[in-house]
């Protein structure tokens, strides 16, 4: 049977304050259990503050727990409460809202701290003594284990405090109002969400494989002979990609995103490239194509897949991706009534990984190298490096490079008779970008995520490294213009290489190569705000089918309180809440600000009418900034999200915000300086070197805590799926993943 994965939402105060509290588009708890009834975990409503963790352990009763350990955890775990009690919970501090829950005296209070912190012990004894570490078994012990492994003691700090909060809300409803939670909470037939859809009879083709077999050929050919269509993938670079080659066949097309929409002028009938979420769900075509569909499993985006596939109105639909997603999407297809062909396609080329790595030599490097980093600072950075070290030229792809730009140095990192022998690309190759590359050599196999670095998945290693040895490009599709071609056909006696820079991330390369990821059980959903506004006046306990679990955006749930002092209906918050916000920007949550203001008062959009929009910064130049290259780079990038949230906002609200043209026009010159900059730009490596080394000993030392605390509980074997960062435009690689890879920028080469 299909199994749940379910969300926290957020802390447990002011529950009855208005709809966008209960914040629906926040975060997700990953999770395995054994019933779609099993108890559902609620927390965290409107904080400001990152949101409850990702629980991205299993629930493995099989497993001997060890005592010892779980002893351990048992301490950390009174201990750390013990702390959050006198110093979070004082009565003095907290008298109204304990008053609120039916807490009249302190005295009441310290009973319900004391049977709270034995409630903990019994769950710790009740893993040590009975091996009870599931969800279904052990609630507690796995609630609080899970913010431990996610994010040690910081994420079990919060998890302990919202699971305190829970419990002293356990009196506050009835039975009966309890009963009437779920009723309107009920969320187990999203499908049903879609009913134009689910009158159609619909063909779903699952076109499933490594990377390099073709599946994805095939799909878009079944596109291209449609009278009509739509594209939908996981990055604005992939929609432009497609756009531009049904455009080279004279095809009419659209190009959708959230930031840009190209629409075919005196065209009534056209095809449509989008970004997933926009996929339009009320235009019947007759074929759609769903690209990289095991993100349908993805923590933060998933419920956009989701809602593609089960909302597109397409007499066909092809899904392209990987062989773990073909058990749920078969389960779905069963569902919903819709007939499902599996295509599987093996690779065209052999892949294998390598024995060493380039031992921190870019003297080692081979023609038709591509080393892959995740920003932009740490790409430009290593494109001088490798030049300086090699005295050869080596291009840049990445995913927020300018269509034109991004083809160009493709052509000539491909062309063989020139002196651009190497190719510094960002994991959006990943994706879909089809390069001539022999070697892929991984610079760092740790990404950031919104709890610190994690190590990468066997997935996104697959995924990246299985982009060696392709020798057919999206580009030669493009300039084949109506030609039928073929798939990716490789070289005689070609084999795709994989390696990493350092000899400290080969292992865990060769590992994930070794072994093939785990199949996805569940696929995300995100709930509509008509739901929302239902929610107003209650405290939902929501039952949930098995065979999906809540994907609300986790970047977003803290920045619903920056909106909170501007009165919005509940759809105006929630659109907010879908929104590329960047709250860690110095001026993010002023801009948010100033963005619901305009939409509150539906008036005060004009671009230059919003001086929380920093646009001076364009008359000023590095050679007279202050505070020096780095910092001017920064708040560049800082003003770039502020005026990409802007033109996201314009295709909602274009009344509000009508400034659009030169919202763009805005944006391309701070892109232009930002890719000046990073040109010009001295980056010291041996800098860079020492910061990579010292995650890779923070990530090491962690899981040697967690072995110590946890043992073999603590092992997590959950895939987690990434597609960039939220908050980008086109949810693409960030500048700088480190603050500190700013700080590697010595100076400038010239002026700008």
């Amino acid at each position: 049977m299909l199994t749940i994965r379910r969300a926290g939402l957020a802390r447990l105060s002011c529950i009855l304050q208005a709809a966008y509290s209960h914040g629906f588009s926040t975060s997700i708890r990953r999770q395995r259990v054994s019933t779609p009834k099993s108890d559902f975990k609620i927390s965290r409503i409107l904080t400001g503050k990152p949101m409850s963790i990702r629980d991205t352990v299993n629930s493995r009763p099989q497993i001997a727990s060890n005592s010892r350990t779980h002893a351990m955890f048992r301490g950390l775990a009174t201990n750390k409460y013990d702390e959050i009690m006198r110093s979070d919970f004082a009565w003095k501090s907290r008298e109204a809202e304990y008053s609120a829950l039916g807490i009249k005296t302190e005295s009441e209070l310290q009973g319900n701290i004391a049977s709270f912190r034995s409630l903990i012990e019994k769950a710790c004894d009740l893993a040590s003594k009975k091996k009870a570490i599931s969800k279904t078994a052990n609630p507690l012990f796995y609630a609080l284990r899970s913010a431990f492994i996610e994010g040690d003691v910081p994420l079990l700090t919060k998890e302990l405090r919202y699971s305190f909060q829970n419990f002293l809300m356990r009196t506050r409803f009835s039975a009966s109002i309890t009963a009437t939670h779920r009723k309107i909470a009920d969320f187990r037939f999203p499908y049903e969400w879609f009913p134009a859809t689910r009158a159609m009879k619909r063909t779903i083709h699952l076109h499933v494989g490594p990377t390099n077999s073709g599946k994805t050929y095939h799909a878009l050919k079944a596109l291209e002979n449609a009278k009509t269509g739509i594209y939908a993938g996981p990055l604005r670079l992939l929609a432009h990609e497609v756009f531009s080659r049904f455009t080279a066949k004279g095809k009419p097309c659209a190009l959708i995103t959230g930031e840009e929409q190209r629409i075919p002028e005196n065209e009534d009938n056209y095809f449509r490239s989008c970004t997933v979420e926009m996929t339009p769900l009320n235009h019947r075509v007759d074929v759609a194509v769903i690209d990289e569909i095991q993100m349908i499993g993805d923590i933060e985006r998933g419920w956009a897949w989701t809602q593609a596939f089960l909302g597109v109105q397409a007499k066909e639909v092809h899904l392209c991706g990987e062989e773990r997603a073909v058990e749920l999407i078969k389960s779905l297809c069963d569902t919903i009534g819709d007939d499902c062909i599996v295509h599987n396609y093996k690779r065209l080329s052999p892949l294998e990984t390598m024995s060493e790595s380039l031992n921190n030599n870019f003297k080692n490097l081979q023609k038709g190298d591509c080393i892959v980093s995740f920003s932009r600072v740490g790409l430009h950075a290593l494109k001088q490096a490798v030049e300086k070290a090699t005295g050869r030229r080596c291009a840049i792809v990445y995913g927020s490079l300018p269509p034109e730009t991004r083809a160009q140095q493709a052509a000539l990192f491909n062309n063989p008779d020139n002196e651009y022998d190497y190719l510094v690309a960002s994991d959006a190759i990943g994706m879909g970008l089809n390069l001539e590359i022999k070697r892929v050599i991984f610079e760092q196999t740790h990404k950031r995520d919104r709890y610190g670095y994690r190590a990468m998945s066997t997935s996104e290693l697959k995924q990246i490294g299985g982009r060696a040895g392709r020798f057919r490009t999206a580009s030669h599709a493009i300039q084949a213009g109506t030609k039928e071609g073929s798939p990716a056909e490789p070289k005689k006696g070609s084999v795709g290489l994989v390696t990493t820079l350092e000899d400290a991330d080969l292992g865990s390369v060769q590992e994930a190569f070794s072994r093939d990821p785990e199949p996805l059980e569940t696929a995300g959903i995100q709930i509509p705000p008509s739901v929302l506004e239902r929610f107003s006046t209650y405290f939902p306990q929501p039952p949930l089918s098995a065979t999906f679990f809540y994907a609300f955006v986790i970047s977003q749930g803290p920045h619903i309180g920056s909106t909170c002092p501007y009165p919005m209906s509940v759809y105006d918050r929630c659109v907010f809440l879908n929104a590329p916000v960047a709250l860690r920007e110095r001026d993010g949550p002023a801009v948010l600000q100033a963005m619901a203001r305009c939409v509150s008062s539906m008036d005060g959009g004009h671009v230059l009418d919003i001086p929380e929009l920093n646009l001076e910064l364009l008359d000023t130049h590095k050679e007279t900034f202050r505070e020096g290259p780095a910092e001017y780079l920064r708040r560049l990038e800082s003003l770039h999200k502020a005026i990409t949230l802007y033109l996201w906002l314009s295709y909602r609200y274009s009344g509000v915000f009508r400034s659009q043209s030169l919202a763009f026009h805005i944006k391309t010159m701070v892109e232009e300086r930002i890719d000046t900059q990073l040109a010009e730009a001295v980056f010291t490596q041996e800098s860079r070197r020492a910061m990579i080394s010292k995650v890779r000993q923070r990530l090491a030392t962690r899981d040697l805590t967690m072995n110590k605390i946890l043992g073999d509980d603590g092992k997590d074997d959950v895939q987690h799926e990434s597609v960039g960062d939220w908050t980008e435009e086109g949810h693409q690689e960030p500048l700088f993943e480190d603050p500190a890879e700013v700080e590697a920028i010595e100076g400038s080469r010239k002026s700008t």
